[in-house]
């Protein structure tokens, strides 16, 4: 069942990529428009999908104690899969390339591909999601601060500031408080809220349809590095998830949680981080493209584990 059900899941969300891709292949679209969708994707649309998420819960302290643990394990997974990896290849990080693939090797979907996955195979277990933005905000926290400085080599992204004051955590602030009080708003407000929330998947298929159309597609997939990174992000990873949880007291849907969102493709985070701060684009889209389109065949064969 599972299978059947994360092999709809991805094939429909790649379809979204499909206009995308012919917008900017019929000049509909200029590339040079490509980051500002990137942008309206990071700073709009996946903001409002935090605040949609927790409205889809009854608040309890149980449900926080959850979501804290949740954020502490897969900080640890994702921090020492980056760590692991920034070591393996720190002689080579003269080349960017090596670089971008270091993010690759640890960063996932884990909210546009993440929360419609869970959305289909756990539809009785709304938490699910609110775990997958614990998730999202411990890779947003490595994102803004030690992948920048990956991508970068400038020491100024390791800071309190980017720690603190980036799109994650500052709707995590927003919304915890309205969470918490049971705050409601005017139906329509909220109705936008949702629908832009909504809109994190499709809008981030539609860039990387984009970015896909601008791309010469031999070297997508010729180059041997991308498919052993891959293999790491999309098999690898997802197996230590499973390891690690079946170590854990959690609860099995937790541990079921942690397995899917750690089986996602490599992130649009890392080709969007590529395309704002300038280094590495082709190498992140390769690496953004190839890990989607692979996870046809990778997260449903995965997904035979649960």
């Amino acid at each position: 069942m599972f299978f059947s059900i994360t092999l709809m899941a991805v094939v429909v969300m790649l379809l979204y990529a499909v206009p995308g891709y012919l917008l900017v292949k019929t000049k509909m679209i200029g590339e040079g428009s490509i980051s500002a969708f990137a942008k309206v994707l990071m700073y709009v649309c996946q903001p409002c999908l935090t605040i949609y998420s927790f409205w889809k819960v009854d608040f309890s302290i149980k449900l926080v104690r959850d979501m804290l643990l949740f954020f502490v394990i897969t900080l640890v997974l994702q921090g020492a899969l980056l760590l692991a990896f920034y070591l393996v290849f720190r002689k080579k990080h003269a080349d960017i390339k090596y670089r971008i693939c270091t993010l690759a090797t640890t960063l996932g979907n884990c909210t546009f591909m993440g929360v419609p996955l869970l959305e289909a195979l756990f539809p009785e277990h709304p938490e699910t999601v609110l775990y997958s933005l614990s998730f999202f905000l411990a890779m947003s926290v490595l994102s803004w601060t030690a992948a920048s400085y990956i991508i970068t080599q400038d020491k100024k992204y390791i800071s309190v500031k980017k720690l603190v004051l980036n799109p994650a955590v500052l709707s995590m602030v927003v919304a915890i408080p309205i969470f918490v009080s049971g705050i409601t708003f005017h139906e329509q407000i909220e109705g936008m809220i949702t629908l832009l929330g909504r809109m994190t998947t499709p809008l981030c298929m539609l860039v990387m349809g984009m970015r896909l159309a601008t791309m010469r597609i031999r070297p997508i997939f010729t180059d041997a590095l991308q498919y052993a990174v891959i293999f790491v992000k999309q098999i690898v990873m997802p197996l230590l998830a499973l390891g690690l949880a079946m170590l854990l007291p959690v609860d099995p849907i937790m541990k079921q949680t942690l397995f899917v969102l750690a089986s996602t493709p490599v992130a649009s985070v890392v080709l969007n981080f590529a395309e704002m701060l300038e280094q590495g684009q082709e190498t992140a889209a390769n690496m953004v493209l190839l890990g989607t389109l692979l996870s046809v065949v990778t997260i449903p064969v995965m997904s035979l584990l649960l």
